[in-house]
């Protein structure tokens, strides 16, 4: 069997840091493969007016297969002032690029493991009864709709006649905002479609059947935002008769943040639309050791690009030795594994890390919860590539 191709997109801050550290575990591990470097982030944004050049396009839809790291990302003001003087006054607008490519791509499944390891102190605690101290175990996986919603970009700051027209013809925009000026107003779209909704619900399902979890819960809010999350709901309840043994129930995203802190244990697999799943993703995370441990995959029907949740905290970028957390990273590309059908080396890291974190010889300064700087490391703290070393050596 010829090597796989992936292509590699470091990306901003400490996305060029953490990426080179999976692929040192891939190689450890015995995954085969050549990486070939794409460009993306803030630099092409200043320089080129895009920050998801279209050679990068190209590299993803040849080889199908990408681990990104981190991108920096600015509001729209602050991105045109940072545009390369000769651009400036051309029309270029800053878009995320790795919304992009989830769109571009239809990268419509998101999947976001928040599943905690035995010994990390940053793990969840609780008090218990008579002033007992409880660490639930979490193990939860939230399939969040990655294309749609809030995020499928289709908004405007005063917006078209026409759009302002059709807008107005529906009574409640007329009655409520019917007295704002046009150019005063900005509105963000929430769209869901049957078809992309019906395919991530089955996914978390098909998911849940696959690795035993009892429990599905859709986390939208259809009480108020009624034909949206109205719609995920009436799916969700039909699709659940074609799921025996598996518990199917909703919460309100407003409720379900209260609640995962009081019995984080009984959720297995949630389902989410775009904006909710980011939220209720987060706040799993905060469960099980917090960004430095938030992995995800972005799935379509032909590519999956892997990276994890983490921003790319460019205050860390230039520390030497670099202290930033590897394993939300070195997770992402364990979840590359399982997609290309090597459970067995994706185990066998994930086994490691578990190794390493219970062990607790090893810790990133996130893990000793200490402040972010070069000092941590007279204070106990391993570097990264300290981390890293740790998990090859207990595979």
């Amino acid at each position: 069997m010829s090597k796989r191709t992936i292509v590699t997109m470091p990306g901003d801050g400490i996305g060029k840091t953490v990426l080179p550290e999976a692929i040192r575990v891939l190689d450890a591990v015995g995954f085969e493969a050549d990486y070939v470097h794409a460009d993306i982030g803030w630099e092409f944004w200043c320089k080129e007016g895009n920050p998801l050049p279209q050679r990068t396009l190209d590299l993803i839809e040849k080889h199908k297969i990408a681990l990104f790291g981190a991108i920096t990302s600015k509001p729209k003001s602050e991105a045109v002032k940072e545009l390369d003087p000769a651009l400036a006054g051309k029309g270029y607008v800053y878009y995320s690029p790795i919304v992009g490519l989830r769109q571009h791509f239809m990268l419509d499944i998101c999947q976001r493991p928040c599943i905690s390891f035995k010994g990390n102190p940053l793990n969840f605690i609780r008090k218990g009864p008579n002033d007992t101290i409880e660490e639930p175990e979490v193990n939860v996986v939230v399939f969040r709709q990655n294309t749609e919603g809030l995020y499928g970009g289709v908004e405007w700051t005063d917006p078209p006649q026409q759009v302002y027209d059709a807008f107005m013809t529906h009574p409640k925009f007329s009655k409520n905002f019917g007295w704002c000026p046009k150019d005063e107003l900005a509105i963000s779209t929430r769209i869901f479609t049957k078809k992309y909704s019906e395919r991530i619900i089955r996914a978390a399902f098909e998911y849940a059947k696959k690795f035993g979890y009892k429990r599905v819960t859709l986390c939208e809010k259809p009480n108020v935002i009624r034909e949206t999350s109205g719609m995920m709901l009436a799916i969700c309840r039909n699709m659940t008769k074609e799921y025996e043994g598996i518990h199917f129930d909703y919460t309100n995203i407003d409720a379900q943040m209260m609640w995962l802190t009081k019995d984080p244990e009984k959720y297995g697999v949630i389902i989410a639309g775009n904006m909710f799943g980011d939220i209720v993703s987060d706040g799993f995370a905060g469960l099980v050791g917090g960004l430095g441990f938030a992995c995800s995959a972005n799935i379509g029907e032909e590519v999956a690009i892997f990276e994890p949740t983490h921003g790319s905290a460019p205050k860390y970028e230039n520390l030497n030795p670099s202290i930033v957390n590897p394993i939300a990273m070195i997770m992402s590309a364990c979840m590359m594994l399982d997609y290309l059908g090597e459970v067995g080396k994706a185990d066998r890291i994930r086994k490691a890390i578990a190794k390493v974190v219970e062990e607790g010889k090893v810790r990133a300064y996130d893990m000793l919860k200490l402040r972010g700087s070069q000092e941590v490391m007279q204070q106990g703290a391993a570097s990264t590539s300290e981390m890293t070393d740790a998990i090859i050596a207990a595979l």
